[in-house]
């Protein structure tokens, strides 16, 4: 069963968290999968990752760019995982695929990144919480503290 992690937004805006993860992700020689809500904030977060540091590079793709299985960051609108990542990014209003579909997926590790400032995404992300919990998942919340810096605030 895939652990499921919480990352609660309270400083930084979704890109700018996202990139700091994604790093890591690129740093480590990982591979991640970013599942969003929609078409349109697939294109947009797309568009951000291509000009947000004009110093530095995150390797990523769409379907609509090639040899998608040799992404790094694979972005998607769709749960699926063609460059075969361990860990799912979901974000913006993505929905939280059930557990045989994280199974069958292939992913160990699933980030539910969402606002602290938006009603909405908290109350989605407090109905993934409960929705992974009552499916026995293993269950991290991380909060932004005062710094930008990930706190550990609940395990289960």
């Amino acid at each position: 069963m895939a652990e499921i992690r919480f990352y609660h937004l309270t400083r930084y805006r979704l890109e700018e968290a996202l990139t700091r993860l994604l790093r890591r992700v690129v740093e480590r020689r990982d591979r991640a999968v970013v599942l969003v809500g929609t078409p349109e904030r697939l294109e947009a977060l797309n568009a951000y990752l291509w000009t947000f540091d004009a110093a530095s590079f995150l390797p990523h793709g769409s379907a609509r760019d090639s040899h998608a299985a040799e992404q790094p960051i694979y972005l998607t609108a769709t749960l699926e995982n063609p460059n075969g990542a361990k860990l799912l990014m979901l974000c913006d209003g993505a929905p939280a695929p059930d557990p045989e579909a994280l199974a069958a997926q292939g992913y160990d590790l699933v980030c539910v990144i969402f606002s602290g400032h938006d009603e909405t995404a908290l109350a989605e992300a407090r109905a993934h919480w409960r929705s992974y919990r009552d499916s026995g998942h293993k269950l991290a919340y991380f909060q932004q503290g005062e710094d930008g810096a990930w706190e550990e605030r609940a395990r289960q």
